[in-house]
């Protein structure tokens, strides 16, 4: 076979004895055809071939990383592996949890939201000897379950407990994903460790973009918050935040709708980048914030077979490659217009959380194994389109935003039915004349997008996909049906804080974490805010 590879050795290369066995495994860059990166006797043969011993001298193989190179017309799977030969020590990898102490009569923590963000703050702060105190305005994450069929099936949106609201954040019911590309903001090794360390699949440690799956997340947050109970953490429900109790510009805890004050000097504020009543009441209290670009556009859902065919080169994926994900970025008219979140063998999904609004998302099982692929295709915006909403100061952007999602509920019926239009049509303004049915389970109206986006939106839009089109031969079809909007992208508001102590530039001891304060963009980069935020409190609460 035409098979390039390169060698590597780690500290030693093949001994010269007698017996020729090695101190170390050998390590190898390889690249092999699909059927035998997903065949473990083919793998052994292919391997043994290239370091010229025979097949049964092999004691173990470990893939260390593995990715796909689409880019020649035989896709090929790039593989990181460590070979073990006889006689060689091997022992298989277990991940354990920290030592984890009992924390039940530690000083307290309040943390607020229990998305990736505060989840992993909690065991960072459990770790340190402190306890948290994790206050959660949504369901946990079982009891999401039956407000997300509300809102698909009955259009009733719980403003508490929804696709963005309750235990585990937005990314539990909306994919997933784990592939980061913050590897600069910390240890994310450590963050896909501890999630292996939770139950999920060793994979996510060796796949070039890791994923859970929506099916299988629930689980492992559950039993994350199981741990912070069976230290000592505390996690309350249910439980809204409606003030923060701030005396001579320092923290003293928080107030509940429930009319309950928890008091305690440290609060970890990770409450997502949807708590728009959060940004409010910073708002009404004086707090500084800022208004934050973001990105915003529409959610576009392809066959999966199409997406396939571009992507693999073929009419048929075959059996041993994975749905084709995608990735494109354009300059056009001055901005950025790329795919986000994109969902190979995915759904669309109803993510509004408030009444008279609609706000779209996608997500995958852990198979990915739907007919449809999906991805938000969006526009950065700058802080100059807000303008016509300047009266409102730091919250400009959110109020764009949110008259956007609002534009969306009245053109689409005044439910949670999403505006849509097939891609060509709209590339040249063209009402449809028909919406096939599409993964979107609330259903959808045929409406013309630029009714829902202001001109210049509406603009880059079309010339942006007619520029997509040109870079993916077959994107750009009447067989892609546009949802809009795709508007939570990211927090439209920053709270700001200090770069050394992460603490508030203006409030002594309130610590904004994750995306809801501006500063991550994903589970891995919310998980490792966090657990920032939790070390910077355990530096000065452990002196």
């Amino acid at each position: 076979q035409n098979t390039t590879f390169a060698l590597c050795f780690l500290n030693n290369r093949l001994t010269k004895s007698t017996n020729k066995q090695r101190i170390m495994p050998q390590e190898l860059l390889i690249q092999v055809s699909p059927e035998i990166a997903a065949n473990d006797l083919l793998l052994k043969s292919h391997l043994s071939k290239q370091i010229k011993l025979a097949a049964e001298e092999i004691q173990h193989i470990s893939i260390l990383k593995r990715s796909i190179d689409a880019r020649q017309k035989a896709v090929k799977i790039n593989l990181k592996v460590l070979i073990y030969l006889k006689g060689e020590l091997f022992q298989e990898t277990k991940f354990q949890l920290p030592d984890y102490g009992n924390v039940a009569s530690a000083q307290e923590v309040i943390v607020v939201g229990a998305g990736p963000a505060g989840l992993f703050a909690a065991l960072q702060l459990i770790e340190l000897g402190l306890k948290p105190i994790l206050v959660e305005r949504g369901k946990d994450v079982r009891g999401r379950r039956r407000d997300l069929k509300a809102i698909n099936v009955d259009h009733l949106v719980n403003e508490d407990s929804n696709y963005c609201f309750g235990e585990g954040g937005a990314g539990t019911y909306s994919d997933g994903k784990l592939y980061t590309r913050s590897k600069k903001r910390g240890d994310v090794t450590r963050v896909l460790e501890l999630f292996v360390a939770f139950g999920a699949t060793p994979d996510i440690l060796v796949d070039a973009h890791p994923h859970i799956g929506t099916n299988k997340l629930p689980q492992i947050i559950q039993d994350i918050r199981e741990k912070i109970i069976e230290c000592g953490g505390q996690v309350l429900f249910e439980t809204r935040l409606t003030d923060i109790l701030i005396k001579n510009n320092e923290v003293q805890g928080i107030v509940t709708q429930k009319g309950d004050s928890i008091l305690a000097n440290k609060i970890i504020l990770a409450t997502g980048h949807s708590a728009r009543d959060i940004y409010e009441l910073l708002d009404r209290k004086k707090v500084f914030i800022e208004a934050k670009p973001f990105a915003l556009g529409v959610r576009a859902e392809h066959p999966q077979s199409l997406i396939d065919s571009i992507q693999y080169s073929c009419d048929y994926r075959g059996d041993y490659l994975p749905p084709a994900p995608y990735s494109i970025v354009k300059q056009v008219g001055g901005r950025g217009m790329y795919s986000f979140c994109m969902c190979p063998g995915g759904v669309i999904a109803p993510c509004a959380t408030s009444p008279g609004e609609v706000v779209t998302n996608g997500w995958s099982p852990s198979k990915r194994d739907q007919i449809t692929a999906n991805s938000g295709i969006v526009i950065e915006l700058q802080l100059e389109d807000f303008k016509p909403f300047a009266k409102f100061g730091a919250l400009a952007g959110m109020e764009f935003q949110k008259s956007i999602e609002q534009k969306a509920w009245h053109l689409a019926g005044e439910s949670q039915k999403v505006p849509a239009q097939r891609m060509i049509d709209f590339t040249q303004n063209r009402v449809s004349s028909d919406i096939p049915k599409t993964s979107y389970v609330p259903g959808t109206t045929s409406v013309e997008m630029g009714q829902v986006f202001p001109g210049f939106l509406t603009q880059i839009l079309r010339e942006g996909f007619t520029e997509f089109g040109k870079s993916m031969r077959g994107y750009l079809t009447n067989e892609a049906i546009l949802h809009a909007p795709e508007s939570r992208t990211s927090s439209p508001v920053r709270i700001p804080r200090d770069p050394l102590t992460y603490e508030h530039v203006q409030i002594k001891g309130l610590y904004p974490c994750g995306e809801g304060a501006g500063y991550a963009g994903g589970i891995i980069s919310a998980a490792i805010d966090g657990e920032k935020c939790a070390m910077m409190i355990g530096a000065i609460l452990n002196k």
